[in-house]
């Protein structure tokens, strides 16, 4: 909804403005309205899916809630901007980037349930989680506490290294594309939309494409990206969870971009003191410029923040979905992108 005091628009749900902080009418949701797109939602799905209301928009689709009509489950509706699905290179990506995320089977990977194709109209059927995404959780508290930040990082970490063993390279880590189900588990998302519009290569020119703020230097530079480069972003996120703000910031993304390549980042602890020194050591190392000076493995990632929460005395109990096969185990390294199977960009 949008602010009534200063005109800014909200996500559904919050209870407060995120600009001005003023307190946000409480509206009952409801359906939206019937209209033409809505109509043509239902035709274009067979009328499988009834269409509640529309509940965002991004660069790459306009995100609907629907009910599954036969078995009566919310789902999430995902539909391609009309003058991208023109676009027979950004069409065919999206249906080749959708496919290979639907055979990625872990139990923290959000992945489609259906795709279609009709006329101009493409979407994606996806699940719908309850619990909100961490991009919300930052918008309302800024950061996190650092118990929590590592467990979201250990299952993201635990989805990426799945995710890099089939052959997928994300591309697109960041806040918005880690949501919660109600018991607070992280699961990662977009593993289509966001590699089909986000293609570290989209077009011959080698021109770098991404959320400037999470790119690998590697990545900034238009170069063939491995696994590592998600790593990299995870590693941002998490330096924004715990302080607030992302390590690089600027007026327009060619400077950020600049930095991400040519800069240090401030350490986690020099911005905040109260930050434990180990934890703060990994998320540093995620941030290294050189790839090979990272974790080389989501696993590896993992096994570092499970260990971190460990020693903490924080039980497993709560992120144990991770499903991380070897966690604590030596993690073989990568020898180069072009030899290591199934983690160089597709």
């Amino acid at each position: 909804m949008f602010c009534p005091d200063c005109g800014t628009w909200n996500r559904g749900g919050a209870a407060v403005c995120l600009r001005c902080a003023a307190a946000l009418p409480d509206v009952p949701s409801r359906p939206d309205a019937p209209d033409a797109l809505i109509t043509a939602l239902r035709q274009a799905t067979g009328n499988r899916y009834r269409v509640l209301r529309r509940i965002g928009s991004g660069g790459m689709a306009d995100v609907y809630l629907v009910e599954q009509e036969t078995l009566g489950r919310p789902l999430v509706l995902k539909v391609m901007h009309a003058h991208l699905s023109r676009d027979p290179e950004m069409r065919e990506r999206f249906r080749r980037e959708a496919e290979a995320a639907a055979r990625l089977v872990h139990p923290l990977i959000c992945v489609p349930f259906d795709y279609g194709e009709v006329g101009e109209m493409v979407y994606l059927i996806m699940p719908y989680l309850a619990g909100g995404g961490l991009a919300d959780v930052l918008g309302k508290s800024r950061t996190m506490p650092p118990v929590r930040v590592a467990e979201v990082g250990v299952q993201v970490a635990a989805a990426l290294d799945h995710a890099h063993r089939h052959g997928v390279v994300h591309r697109d880590v960041k806040p918005d594309n880690v949501l919660f189900d109600e018991d607070g588990n992280a699961y990662l998302t977009d593993f289509g939309i966001a590699t089909a519009q986000f293609h570290a290569r989209l077009t011959a020119s080698g021109r770098a494409m991404g959320t400037p703020h999470y790119m690998a230097p590697e990545q900034a530079m238009g170069k063939t990206l491995d696994g590592r480069a998600d790593l990299y972003a995870v590693g941002v996120m998490m330096y924004e969870c715990l302080v607030g703000f992302p390590p690089f910031d600027a007026a327009d993304a060619f400077a950020v971009g600049y930095k991400q390549v040519h800069e240090e980042p401030v350490p986690v602890t020099e911005v905040n003191s109260e930050v434990p020194a180990p934890l703060a050591a990994i998320v540093m190392k995620c941030l290294a410029k050189a790839p090979e000076a990272r974790y080389q493995r989501g696993a590896e990632l993992a096994a570092a923040l499970d260990g971190w929460l460990h020693d903490a005395g924080v039980s497993r109990e709560g992120y144990a979905r991770t499903n991380v096969p070897g966690v604590g185990a030596a993690i073989p390294a990568y020898v180069t992108p072009h030899t290591t199977p199934g983690a160089t960009e597709r």
